[in-house]
């Protein structure tokens, strides 16, 4: 695999995040190239290396997301640690914790401390609810902030319970944010020299992603609540029944609800005033379904799809896992990745998204395990000598 056309080969990321937010943004800096030096607790290490699913003591969650890292145990507690930590500083480029606010300042790790060793260091902080405001010191997992963030309150049947979305999405946001800021960071240190402090909130990262719903409530008074899989602001945008499942179709102006009306056969639609442009289906969406679902379920669901998109109107199956591990879009695409695991063998993740026309290396190797760097990154990379290594481990420090 050739470096030179890894977009972030050099880049240097000490990492001392955890379960996901964290880890899912430097996994995708290792994947484009960048050498991430994961710090975890010893004896235990990650949270998520006892998350489900498991096979022989090790966590398919952990390899997924931990993927192109190598792994030191370190006790954060100790001062010899934190000495550690902070000489791995100086060597980074780049540093990611998403600990609770003020966690890394009582270790003596926070930024002001890393600073002062490496001025130059972009050190990124991710958490439930930021750094500064008066929810900063709440607990947080995905789902909190998914309820706090807005996404329950617009997800789920109109007179239905509140649902999160299935994945953690907010999570992945707020890495994906996280990577994007320390691009940021480093464009902005390339021109200036000067590194800088990032502060990511996974509440703020899900209420910036809320589309047209803020919006509607400041434009109008009127806040949108659940509407099941309808669209704010388009009609037809649901997922109908047909003879066999669902389908779904989305139509968001008038040619494409033309072409639906013609696949349908029913010209009649386009000469009901009601019908007459997007805003106004929109407030007539009820009568408009009923009479698309009393077509869709005379058919099934891969008889639509095939119809629609012959007509280029947006139309998808509801694709099951099942489904999408042998997609041949997705594997077309480099997508399902195949990495060799010390334990699980053989094993498919998903792939990294980002296609690049130069830089178009994508790193793939499996994730550590505990520890099995601790001895070479304190070798190669602090230039201990044997000796100093053999002594914190007998300090029980590693």
């Amino acid at each position: 695999m050739s470096t030179e056309k890894m977009p972030l080969a050099g880049l240097k990321v000490l990492d001392l995040s955890r379960v996901y937010a964290g880890p899912y943004c430097t996994m995708m800096l290792g994947d484009l190239g960048a050498e991430v030096i994961k710090i975890e607790r010893p004896g235990f290490g990650d949270d998520t290396r006892d998350f489900m699913p498991k096979k022989d003591g090790e966590s398919g969650y952990f390899a997924y997301m931990n993927r192109n890292k190598k792994s030191i145990t370190l006790d954060l507690k100790s001062p010899k640690g934190v000495e550690i930590v902070k000489e791995l500083a100086k060597w980074a480029d780049v540093m990611v914790e998403n600990f609770s606010p003020g966690v890394v300042d009582k270790l003596g790790i926070g930024y002001k401390d890393i600073v002062k060793v490496n001025p130059e260091i972009i050190y990124g902080s991710i958490s439930g609810f930021g750094q500064f405001g008066p929810y900063k010191s709440k607990p947080a997992y995905d789902v909190v902030t998914q309820a706090m963030g807005g996404f329950m309150a617009l997800t789920g049947e109109k007179d239905g319970t509140p649902y999160k979305l299935g994945p953690s999405i907010v999570d992945a946001s707020a890495g994906i944010h996280m990577a994007f800021a320390i691009m940021a960071a480093l464009y902005y240190k390339n021109k200036t020299g000067k590194g800088q402090y990032i502060d990511v909130a996974m509440m703020d990262t899900a209420f910036s992603t809320l589309e047209n719903f803020v919006v509607t409530k400041t434009l109008t008074g009127v806040a949108p609540t659940r509407n099941g899989n309808a669209n704010l602001g388009s009609a037809p945008f649901n997922c109908f029944k047909t003879s066999d499942g669902y389908v779904t179709i989305a139509c968001a102006n008038d040619s494409l609800f033309k072409k639906l009306t013609d696949v349908m056969n029913r010209p009649d639609l386009l000469e009901i005033p009601e019908y007459g442009s997007n805003s106004l289906r929109k407030q007539n969406e009820e009568p408009l379904n009923a009479e698309i679902e009393k077509w869709t379920m005379q058919y099934k669901t891969a008889e639509i799809v095939e119809m629609l998109d012959k007509a280029k109107v947006p139309v998808g199956p509801i694709l099951d896992v099942d489904d999408l591990v042998e997609d041949p879009h997705l594997k077309s695409r480099n997508m399902l990745i195949n990495i060799p695991h010390p334990v699980f063998g053989d094993m498919i993740y998903p792939g990294n998204p980002l296609k690049f026309s130069l830089t178009n290396e994508i790193r793939m190797d499996s994730a550590a395990l505990l520890g099995q760097h601790t001895d070479e990154i304190l070798e190669n990379v602090l230039k201990k000598s044997k000796e100093e290594i053999e002594e914190l481990h007998k300090m029980e420090v590693l």
